[in-house]
């Protein structure tokens, strides 16, 4: 066998053109911690995944590369079984490993190209904006296939990072975009979800509107229906 195949490679792997396809449907977008405080990650995953999540992100600064790579195999099985994308945060040897459907980067991570060289062309690549100029940036990358805008307001999960509120949004928005484009930091149901769809955003990334929910299916469902 050969040791370079993905670690999870129960089922055969997307082509570009599926994941590109399911990319282009997505709206919503969560990022999720391996919750090993509550030991409850897969039974998360399938209930968001059923509720209407798209796309989930494995976002766990604190675990080390083995444990990161166990939680991403559940994350795989799950997305599978669901017929959703899963993603992997910052580490291209892990989203190599684990056959990633999309890879997520920063600002000051690697760079799209060599994002590319070490994943190849299947794979999805998403990255970090938080200006109208860096998101115009990321709109005429050629090789990145979708970018977050960002953080709309401050937000515990980016401590320190300043928000950037909806003005962005509506910039990016009246702009001739080509790429899909998430509006993230600190959305939830009401009334910042009503902001940003006001501003022109029709996809978000959350995270505590779902991943702190007393029902996760139910908070997922709820903000999907308004992202039609």
């Amino acid at each position: 066998m050969n040791a370079l195949l993905p670690l999870v490679d129960a089922h055969r792997r997307r082509t570009r053109e599926e994941r590109l396809d399911l990319l282009d449907a997505s709206r919503l977008y969560i990022c999720t911690t391996a919750r090993t405080a509550t030991g409850d990650l897969e039974e998360f995953l399938d209930a968001a995944y059923a509720g209407g999540v798209d796309i989930i992100q494995l976002r766990d600064k604190g675990l080390e590369a083995r444990a990161e790579i166990e939680a991403l195999e559940i994350l795989a099985a799950v997305a599978r079984r669901h017929g959703k994308l899963f993603s992997v945060n910052d580490r291209a040897d892990v989203a190599a490993l684990v056959g990633a459907d999309v890879f997520h980067i920063g600002q000051g991570d690697l760079t799209t190209a060599q994002a590319r060289r070490l994943l190849g062309e299947d794979i999805i690549i998403g990255r970090s904006t938080h200006s109208v100029a860096q998101a115009a940036e990321a709109d005429a990358d050629t090789a990145l296939d979708y970018f977050c805008v960002g953080p709309v307001w401050e937000t515990p999960t980016k401590p320190g990072r300043a928000a950037i509120g909806t003005d962005p949004l509506r910039a990016v928005s009246r702009s001739a975009t080509v790429k899909p484009w998430f509006a993230i930091g600190g959305i939830d149901e009401s009334p910042r979800l009503d902001e940003v769809i006001d501003a022109g955003a029709a996809r978000i990334v959350v995270v505590r509107a779902v991943t702190e929910a007393a029902d996760p299916a139910a908070a997922a469902a709820s903000l999907r229906s308004r992202l039609r």
